[in-house]
């Protein structure tokens, strides 16, 4: 059961340990550090399920590369 729930679900999983791992680090005192923590809980739950669900980089490089070139023709 623990194997097909982790193969399933396995990408949100290691997102929201990494984002509970580095949220802790913010969580020394205050209520901001508290809303930094469920940001980034929430970030790396995304960033998880989009690995799940296969669909690729977040930020493809032939994109970003076609972005910069087109902003700043001298980075060519």
């Amino acid at each position: 059961m623990w194997k097909a729930w982790l193969e399933a679900y396995g990408g949100r999983i290691a997102g929201v340990a990494a984002g509970l791992l580095f949220g802790v680090i913010y969580l020394i005192s205050g209520f901001w550090d508290m809303l930094f923590c469920a940001l980034l809980i929430g970030i790396g739950y995304w960033i998880g399920k989009q690995k799940d669900e296969r669909r690729g980089p977040i930020f493809p490089l032939e994109r970003l590369t076609d972005w910069v070139s087109d902003r700043w023709p001298w980075s060519r």
